[in-house]
């Protein structure tokens, strides 16, 4: 089962400095239907203008996964961790009992992300943040695992049963990604427009996949997509 949920049907506000709009209830958004798929709890694509961003704020018991699609985010958090992600790389936070961070585009640019929140698999432990550069050309025509709880190797780690991958497509090429048994997938392409087992999904639309053994991506046009593979 492939469930299409376009861009124009999510939730979302726009701030002025961001303009949010949510796969998933969030904040002011409230849909009984869309509470999750599966671990996945949150999927919001931000868009942050230049010189503002996210001041500190807490989290706890939350897999929080960025994966930058333009420009760059600057994250500082109460354990003395700071960096900077671009575009095409990943930065992941597992909240753990609890941290403070803040998030900010520091560019002369707007910066775009998609957030993605994951249920981990147990409540607690010390929190901890990473982030790590995915060259685009590593993962054309091919899935690659960004972050990950199930042991795979040169990924950033994750605490729940769940991979968050990624890949680009030239037009015209074809991926295949095969779930385990009882998996739940969600798919939203950051730029182009892919057919996936001939559902057509264009940019930042959503696909909810559920009891599919496997699925194929075909590229109708340049394409670069996210994938996040997650227990029920």
């Amino acid at each position: 089962m492939i469930e299409l949920r376009p861009y124009d049907s999510l939730g979302g506000a726009n701030h002025g400095w961001l303009d949010a709009k949510h796969h998933f209830a969030f904040a002011g958004y409230h849909d009984a239907a869309r509470m999750g798929w599966g671990a996945l709890r949150v999927w919001n694509d931000d868009t942050i203008q230049a010189n503002t961003g996210f001041p500190p704020h807490s989290h706890a018991d939350m897999e929080i996964i960025t994966y930058v699609r333009d420009g760059a985010i600057s994250h500082q958090d109460n354990l003395g961790n700071r960096g900077r992600t671009e575009a095409g790389d990943v930065q992941v936070m597992s909240a753990g009992s609890g941290i403070q961070h803040a998030e900010y585009n520091l560019e002369a640019q707007t910066t775009r992300i998609f957030q993605i929140w994951i249920i981990p698999d147990q409540r607690g432990g010390a929190p901890t943040w990473g982030a790590k550069p995915f060259p685009k050309g590593d993962r054309a025509g091919r899935f690659v695992v960004l972050a990950s709880g199930k042991g795979d190797e040169d990924t950033l780690p994750i605490r729940a049963d769940a991979r968050v991958l990624g890949l680009t497509l030239a037009a015209g090429e074809s991926a295949e990604y095969v779930f385990g048994d009882n998996r739940y997938g969600y798919l939203v392409p950051a730029k182009g427009v892919v057919e996936v087992d001939g559902v057509r999904v264009q940019a930042r639309d959503g696909a909810a996949i559920r009891d599919q053994a496997s699925i194929r991506v075909t590229a109708l046009e340049d394409a670069e997509l996210v994938l996040v593979d997650t227990a029920p």
